[in-house]
């Protein structure tokens, strides 16, 4: 488990926003990344905030993210490889109902978790 909670604010002008909150109990400071089909994504802020235990965190939209398709970024404490969000960029033709961004999303945490098993059965044999 994390011990955050990563709640999006706003979209806008090809940045991500949003507010880190620590669980009570969590006194760690964040280590915030951001992957695009698993590669990392430069340009990721954690802001301190006036208040304790929070923090602004800001995902710069991958140039390569922009295209015909469904794109997923997946943002993640760096500890424990947890998952904290994720937003979507669609570019081109999107049909109504669609649910390729929800596949996108399941495919990028299928990975994520591959990665994580394969790790863990390095370490334990």
């Amino acid at each position: 488990m994390s011990g955050y909670t990563l709640t999006k604010t706003h979209f806008r002008d090809g940045v991500w926003e949003g507010l880190l909150v620590a669980e009570p109990g969590n006194d760690r400071p964040p280590e915030v990344v951001a992957s695009f089909e698993e590669r990392p994504v430069h340009g990721v802020v954690v802001a301190d905030t006036a208040d304790k235990n929070r923090w602004v965190v800001e995902v710069p939209v991958p140039v390569e993210a922009v295209g015909d398709g469904v794109r997923t970024v997946l943002i993640r404490d760096a500890r424990d490889e947890e998952v904290l969000d994720s937003f979507t960029v669609i570019a081109g033709e999107a049909l109504d109902e669609d649910i390729r961004a929800d596949v996108a999303l399941l495919r990028a945490e299928l990975d994520l978790l591959k990665r994580a098993f394969r790790k863990h059965c390095r370490e334990t044999t």
